[in-house]
């Protein structure tokens, strides 16, 4: 059967108009209302604002107002602070010296084409003035009454675009977006102020966040917008991040692994100052905790990157999300080793919500008593005439012995005179096991619950690590090399990390064109699948830049034979063993969490003790 060839029309080239132009950017910048608060918040904070508040109604959609007490416009600005392209951010000579947040001129005509736009400002020494445009038309200039600074009010967001609101979600979905946005910005900038209020309904509304100006440097001011951001919690467990390498700074807070969350919603990266959702970013994050997390938790981070502008170009997204690094390598590196050297140099330290947790647990279900004041017994206020008699009273007697002791010598004379007192240091002194598994242990403030095998199973691991860095992986040679078939673009970019993976015992080699040879593998992995590593590891490659797939391989090998290696549950140990294990953990660094982010120890403090009693 023949079928007819369509004839082709020859398509005309047309130049679009302005409206056009500005519904097709908004499509791009402003993607829902979060969108449109993000771009207005950023324009204030451009302009020098130190407070910001924004409200909202109906999720953003019909109503979006950004008050700001910037520098402010005059009325020769505000028509082309409106134009497509304006801005006074750059002057268009070097996209590469970005140092705002944002630099296109998109937003504001973008936002007039597709809503109902007003907006009023007052300049310092000028009058203030206000100006509407309504679907890309735009209306004229008018006087208005305004302190300073600027209010950008946006009304029926899409209602010129209205196939756009079918994509929107529910008006909680959206408040929540926008809350995201506002708390990011938030921790970019704790020295202004931020308020985020909901005036559904009409009225003055609900507060539904509000961050007051932070005083102090930097950490001082970000430590306490951290606390109101992301609670208390976080701020008490995690470790201050400050490290230069080349040129790059990293700065910011790093929780510790014990304090892990379930989702990322506790990572906040930002370049510069500028909020990312950047991939590369958050996969360096995520193998600086690779050996101290399990694989369904995640760690919790606040980490501003800050390098020379033309470092890194942030015009590689329509929403400045991702950005591009000229040494992607050395950015990688520096969060990845400069988290674990912060990690390592916390000790054994371990969260402090597995203690309040561990107290909850303790602590009886509330009851109608409970809620009346707690009686007060006479033993609680007892004279000094009846402690006395107490005492006599409950002295041991001299004759049978109790509990561990052995002889009546050895009830006579207190331990602390036959041994160094060992609960001034960090983890105490070891007084019992229980359940041959938790060792219970004295400190001078409380007392410390060890888990016996998870915490050998980290000090095996760490040492079985340090001897593997120190003399190498050991290597196996395959008897017969195994060929793999690859692009050659993707056998370039695996052989420019062949001298990196010999130090992990992979051996590789070029077999022409596409193909390389593996000649060696890890020894440690024992039987292994040749050609689904290499690709699992250029999967990472091109999802990441880089890859830590054989290490990690190696890394749970280790694991495993620490876990088989160490004490195991069930066995009693001597005294002089369980503090000789808690003296190495406080010597090893990380031995606070388990190979998996499990915490080891408890420590609980003897004033919340004798409140679970009653007595405080």
């Amino acid at each position: 059967m023949k079928l007819d060839t369509p004839k082709i029309t020859r398509p005309i080239i047309r130049q679009l108009d302005e409206s056009a132009i500005n519904r097709i950017a908004a499509g791009e910048v402003v993607e829902r209302p979060a969108s449109a608060v993000k771009e207005l918040v950023e324009n204030a904070l451009d302009a020098g604002a130190r407070r910001i508040s924004v409200d909202y109604a109906d999720g953003g959609k019909t109503l979006i107002r950004v008050t700001d007490d910037g520098c402010g416009m005059t009325a020769e600005d505000l028509p082309l602070a409106l134009s497509s392209h304006a801005t006074s951010k750059i002057d268009g000579s070097d996209l590469l010296n970005i140092q705002s947040f944002g630099f296109r001129g998109e937003a504001l005509p973008s936002l007039g084409a597709v809503g109902r736009l007003v907006l009023t400002s007052r300049a310092e020494g000028h009058e203030g003035v206000a100006l509407t445009v309504e679907g890309g038309r735009m209306g004229a200039l008018r006087p208005a009454a305004l302190t300073r600074g600027t209010v950008v009010e946006l009304r029926d967001l899409f209602f010129a675009t209205p196939a756009r609101l079918k994509f929107l979600r529910s008006d909680r979905a959206e408040m929540s977006a926008i809350a995201d946005v506002i708390k990011r910005l938030a921790l970019a900038e704790p020295h202004v102020g931020f308020t985020l209020r909901d005036v559904s309904g009409g009225g003055e509304g609900r507060v539904v966040f509000r961050a007051d100006p932070e005083n102090g440097d930097f950490f001082d001011a970000l430590h306490g917008r951290l606390a109101r951001v992301i609670g208390s919690d976080f701020t008490d467990n995690a470790l201050r991040i400050d490290l230069d390498r080349e040129g790059l700074r990293l700065v910011g807070y790093a929780a510790l692994p014990t304090y892990s969350r379930g989702s990322s919603v506790a990572q906040f990266l930002f370049v510069n100052g500028r909020p990312v959702l950047d991939k590369q970013l958050f996969g360096a994050l995520r193998a600086a905790y690779m050996d101290v997390l399990s694989r369904d938790r995640h760690p919790a981070a606040v980490l501003n990157l800050i390098c020379d502008p033309e470092r890194v170009d942030v015009n590689v997204h329509p929403a400045k999300a991702e950005v591009r690094f000229r040494e992607p390598a050395l950015v990688r590196g520096l969060i990845v080793s400069g988290l674990r050297l912060a990690l390592t140099g916390a000790g054994h330290r371990a969260s402090s919500t597995v203690a309040e947790e561990t107290l909850a647990a303790f602590r009886a279900e509330p009851t109608p008593q409970a809620a009346q004041p707690p009686r007060v017994y006479q033993m609680d206020r007892p004279s000094q005439q009846s402690l006395s008699r107490a005492y006599a009273v409950q002295a041991p007697a001299p004759a049978a012995p109790f509990g561990f002791a052995e002889s009546p010598s050895a009830r006579m004379e207190p331990v602390a005179e036959a041994l160094p007192d060992l609960t001034a240091r960090p983890l105490g002194a070891a007084r019992a096991q229980l359940h041959e598994n938790y060792i219970i242990a004295q400190t001078e403030r409380g007392m410390v619950i060890v888990d016996q095998h998870a915490a050998h199973e980290r000090l095996v691991y760490e040492r079985l690590k340090a001897q593997a860095a120190a003399s190498g992986i050991a290597a196996q040679a395959l008897l017969i090399p195994e060929i793999i078939e690859l692009s050659e673009a993707d056998a370039a970019r695996l052989l420019d990390l062949a001298e990196d993976l010999a130090g992990l015992g992979l051996g590789i080699e070029p077999f022409g064109g596409g193909a390389v040879a593996v000649r060696e593998v890890p020894a440690v992995l024992g039987q292994v699948d040749a050609a689904a590593l290499i690709r699992d590891i250029l999967d990472d490659l091109a999802d990441l830049g880089s890859s830590d797939r054989l290490k990690g391989r190696i890394d749970a090998v280790l694991s495993r034979m620490a876990c088989h290696g160490s004490v195991r549950s069930g066995r009693q140990m001597r005294a002089e063993e369980m503090n000789a294990l808690l003296r190495e953990m406080e010597a090893t660094p990380m031995s606070g969490q388990c190979n998996h982010g499990r915490p080891t120890y408890v420590e609980l403090k003897l004033a919340d003790i004798e409140r679970l009693f009653g007595r405080r």
